[in-house]
């Protein structure tokens, strides 16, 4: 049995203020956490200093692996370089690692060409900005059929011919991983796994979205325990974060006790 080095990102309890989030990841034995800028009434959107959160995390012991997210980050325009710069400061200030960059997911972008391109224009941007500060660009493809980057490997691709692995590395997330019907995992430019299972039998793949991501367990249909265990014996080292979207989670009483649950359920298996 190999131990998983689980994290916890904002949105597995996203009704707690960020100190009551910091306690739980704490008091389920994780030292690593994500917070996020598209929790309403929450940090980072409630105005809440940098400061603040950086030492909320430093009285739990806890490292924040992560801001999630800068919004269609592959569609580079003055507006984008200045979000960036906000959250690439704040991210410096608060003491995050990292800053997740998400793809337009609109069906714009799509086309062959116009989608590398894109990738390419706002890495070489970013690679200055994410650099000054010492923070990492975590590039998350999503799966979805109308995602501008759906793929691991162009991005991988993209990240590989500029040269700016030390600054740029991959989420490889396992919904989307499901998604996107890929099969390469990358893990040496891994720098972040998340996790979150489909239990729902009815949803064909093509219509899962993320109000189907629950908590894996025995009825996950995504593969969580094989990608996990593809993941680990192919060297990969870094934390997998518990990032499920379904409203009847995150009404869930005793959010505690269902994370442990499926921490439990994953460490037997993998």
């Amino acid at each position: 049995m190999t131990s998983i080095r689980f994290a916890l990102n904002h949105m597995a309890a996203p009704s707690l203020a960020v100190d009551d989030f910091f306690a739980l990841a704490k008091s389920l034995g994780i030292d690593s956490v994500e917070i996020r800028n598209d929790l309403s009434g929450n940090a980072i959107l409630d105005g809440a200093k940098p400061e603040a959160i950086r030492q909320a995390a430093a009285r739990h012991a806890l490292t924040i692996i992560s801001i999630n997210a800068l919004q269609r980050f592959n569609e580079w325009n003055e507006t984008r370089a200045g979000e960036a710069q906000e959250l690439i400061d704040y991210a410096a200030a608060c003491g995050a690692k990292a800053l997740v960059l998400v793809p337009k997911n609109d069906g714009t972008g799509c086309a062959d060409g116009e989608r590398q391109a894109n990738l390419r224009q706002s890495l070489t941007a970013l690679k200055p900005m994410l650099d000054k500060a010492g923070i990492i660009g975590l590039v998350e493809p999503l799966g979805f059929e109308i995602c501008s980057l759906r793929s691991k490997t162009e991005a991988a691709e993209a990240i590989t011919e500029l040269g700016a692995q030390s600054t740029f590395k991959l989420v490889h997330d396992t919904f989307h991983h499901h998604l996107a019907g890929e099969t390469a995992t990358f893990p040496d430019l891994a720098g972040l796994v998340h996790i979150s299972g489909v239990s729902d039998p009815s949803v064909s793949v093509a219509d899962m979205r993320d109000s189907h991501r629950v908590l894996v367990d025995g009825d996950d249909r995504l593969d969580n325990v094989g990608q996990i265990k593809a993941l680990l014996q192919a060297g990969y080292k870094g934390p997998f974060s518990f990032e499920p979207f379904a409203a009847e989670l995150h009404a869930v009483k005793d959010p505690a006790a269902a994370l442990r649950a499926s921490m439990d359920y994953l460490n037997v298996r993998v």
